[in-house]
């Protein structure tokens, strides 16, 4: 009989005398990677699932929990998500540059490290690159000696964060370009990294020899840049993203992995075996977030890593189909701004704190990491609102999580000691955790950790119980924890807690319990208006489909809230209006905020166009089944008009039922698949709705991975009654064209 079995064997046996599991060790050893073998019974893969544990560099990554992202370049002065590779370096035109208050705003926050995007898409390079003049050295900033990197470094230092970088695979420049490297169809011949460069050498003297082409012998030659001269890199991020292909290039990742490694020893790499895309870009997190994932390969030899964003990714189901079982933890990456670079501070919305304080608790509390980016202005600094935001979200940090409730409990020493790296171990079901405190307490949050670096993820179901009124109560319950789970729910006050384990793939290890108290703001307000014109104002639901509790938790839990508003654009006060019902709004901007006591909450603001009772479809292109024209302005985002297949244009022509001055629109696209998302279009108008004139085209983008309402400001205003949207181009090759709601602007 072979080891495995042997192990196998041992851990029946431990499992059917329903032992403590202090011979561990000798079941199987724990690993990052496990095979599964044919002969392993369903049992035996669960058994090895909870002895899968993240390495030591995954696991100093998760104990950073919230990380910052920095989208900055060309894009930054064109407006655009993404470049085309052709822009001019001097649109670049950056006169000063502060990354000691980037980094500094970031600390507030509690962020540990940050991730900048050293090349996006359009492969213009943010710094003194020895391989390419596409970058910031053929800028005005400094004379062309400037370098954004090295700066951003040296404020790393300054405030203790850990650096990242972002190295797009994709380069549009390398593409476009007459002697362009990407895609030019070299030969794959053993290629010396470093290449020297006459005048510039380097430091550190290791060397590497890889069979590749030109493309990627150019990307090593930047990783050893990267890697060599910016003091310790922590996090490299592979993006998936390609915008445009040619020639057939390929990627070695293996060659980019063993550079990596050598040269940075500390770093996780995202997008490949370490770190994996949460699936969404809009701080989506799942109810279950298990970083033991199945693989049919060993991802020790992958070359490429496909996106995992189905909504059960780690059950035991999917595990059973499984050739490997790996530690790939989750990152939830969004921006604090509609999209990834900074446009403006008058039209480009930014996430309230509590959106920001939100999302933090559901993915770090949810076995994950939360990148959040902000992007730089066009003065080289984050923008005032962005920067209160931050520290708005670091003081709720502190506030909720400072001050552990169970300091002095009685209860298991080794989980109420605060030290992470002790633990203790209990039963596979019903095992349960007692702990009380001297004086009643008053909690609102829970958070539960387990020794995954020793142990792994084994807890698959858990609830936390109140001693009230003589009786345990429940008040919270959850599936797995992981790296660390944190409980929300409505306040309770006792003086004894329960916790109970009730499912588990092994016998669980507990490192760390605590109880906090969050001090519940006013809710975050929705504001729609249906077809007829009325206008209702309601507390957000979770937009982001969470709920590991049941609750919406978006809301204002402990108590009665007032709902005040203003319908001329201006921000509400305590002597505002207050909203009592529905009420007839024609068109314009509605401000509202919520109010206890004296406390106002964030102000939401939502602008109308024109109200829809009158209007008409005077035909489209096309459509499909009963997804018709009408559909595109019934006032219900989750209803749409879909057009057929035949490919673009596609259009609907709209008889707004009287003449209007009108100053733009907005699009909302359907968010049911990605199909349809109009990219780039045209709206024209009409003086009888048969003759058709262009207005203006329009352009959309990354509307696949943040699929919001969109807003485009004509440059002059039309008057017309009769209008049309037509689609140019759709997001990721669709042939057909959606629109979910389509809303004209008037002054």
């Amino acid at each position: 009989m072979n080891k495995i079995f042997q192990f196998l064997a041992i851990a029946v046996f431990l499992s059917a005398c329903s032992q403590k599991p202090k011979f561990d060790a000798l079941i199987m050893p724990v690993s990052s990677t496990i095979p599964v073998k044919d002969t392993d019974t369903k049992d035996s893969i669960i058994v090895k699932a909870a002895h899968v544990v993240p390495t030591p560099n995954q696991y100093e990554a998760l104990k950073n929990e919230f990380i910052a992202f920095i989208h900055f370049g060309p894009n930054t002065f064109t407006r655009m998500e993404w470049g085309n590779g052709m822009e001019d370096p001097k649109i670049f035109d950056l006169k000063n540059l502060d990354t000691d208050q980037w980094v500094k705003a970031m600390s507030d926050a509690g962020m540990k490290k940050v991730i900048l995007t050293v090349k996006h898409h359009d492969g213009f390079v943010l710094w003194q690159s020895r391989y390419t003049d596409h970058g910031i050295m053929s800028t005005p900033f400094k004379d062309g000696k400037g370098d954004v990197l090295r700066e951003l470094s040296e404020s790393c230092k300054k405030y203790g964060l850990k650096l990242g970088v972002y190295l797009s695979p994709a380069d549009l420049y390398q593409i476009e370009n007459e002697e362009g490297l990407y895609g030019n169809l070299s030969e794959y011949t053993e290629r010396t990294i470093p290449r020297p460069v006459e005048g510039r050498p380097f430091e550190n003297k290791t060397t590497f020899t890889f069979k590749v082409d030109d493309y990627n012998e150019y990307f090593l030659n930047q990783l050893f840049e990267l890697l060599t001269e910016y003091g310790p890199i922590h996090e490299v991020w592979f993006d998936g993203a390609h915008p445009k292909r040619k020639g057939g290039q390929t990627y070695n990742y293996l060659a980019w992995k063993e550079l990596i490694r050598s040269l940075a020893p500390e770093t996780v790499i995202f997008g490949k075996e370490d770190i994996r895309w949460c699936g969404n870009e809009a701080g989506d997190t799942r109810d279950t977030e298990w970083n033991v994932i199945p693989y049919l390969e060993d991802p020790a030899n992958l070359n490429i890593f496909d996106d995992i964003t189905a909504e059960d990714i780690g059950s035991r189901e999917k595990l059973y189909d499984g050739k490997f079982l790996h530690y790939q933890q989750a990152e939830v990456n969004t921006s604090i701004r509609e999209g990834w670079f900074y446009r403006d501070d008058t039209d480009q919305k930014v996430r309230s704190t509590d959106d920001v304080f939100d999302i933090y608790e559901r993915s770090v509390g949810g076995n994950a990491t939360f990148l959040l980016n902000i992007p730089p202005n066009r003065e080289g600094k984050f923008s005032p609102e962005d920067v209160s935001v931050l520290k708005e979200v670091g003081q709720r940090i502190k506030e909720t999580y400072t001050n552990n409730l169970l300091d002095g409990a009685d209860g298991p020493k080794n989980i109420l000691d605060a030290n992470t790296e002790s633990f203790e171990v209990f039963d596979k079901e019903n095992s349960e955790i007692i702990i009380s405190t001297k004086n009643p307490i008053t909690l609102n949050r829970f958070v539960l950790q387990e020794a995954i670096a020793t142990h792994g993820e084994r807890v698959e179901k858990h609830a936390l119980d109140a001693w009230i009124d003589n009786e345990w109560k429940e008040v919270a319950v959850s599936t797995n924890i992981g790296y660390k789970r944190i409980l929300r729910f409505q306040e309770v006050t006792t003086n004894k807690l329960r916790v109970r384990l009730m499912q588990s793939r092994w016998y669980p290890a507990i490192s760390f319990v605590g109880a906090y108290y969050y001090n519940t703001r006013p809710p975050q307000l929705t504001i729609e208006r249906n077809v007829d014109g009325m206008v209702t104002i309601a507390p957000k639901k979770e937009d982001f489909g969470w709920k590991p509790h049941g609750q919406d938790i978006s809301g204002n839990l402990n108590g009665e809230y007032t709902i005040r508003y203003t319908k001329d654009g201006s921000s509400p006060t305590a002597d505002s209006p207050i909203y009592t019902e529905s009420f007839l709004f024609p068109s314009g901007e509605i401000n509202a905020v919520s109010q206890i006591k004296e406390q106002m909450g964030s102000v939401t603001n939502t602008a109308f166009g024109i109200i829809k009772k009158d209007w008409k479809s005077l035909g489209t292109d096309s459509h499909t089944g009963d997804q018709t024209a009408e559909k595109a302005f019934d006032g219900n985002p989750a209803t749409f008009w879909r057009s057929g297949d035949k490919g673009a244009p596609h259009y609907i022509n709209i008889d707004l039922g009287q003449e209007y001055t009108i100053k733009g629109f907005t699009y909302t696209p359907q968010t049911v698949s990605s199909e349809g998302m109009i990219q780039q279009g045209r709206i024209l108008s009409s003086v009888d709705g048969k003759s058709w004139k262009t207005v203006e085209d329009f352009e959309f983008g990354n509307l696949i991975n943040d699929p919001v309402t969109r807003k485009h400001d004509f440059k002059s205003a039309i008057t017309t009654r009769y209008i049309r949207v037509e689609s140019k181009e759709i997001a990721g090759g669709s042939k057909v064209a959606a629109i979910a709601e389509v809303d004209f602007l008037v002054d």
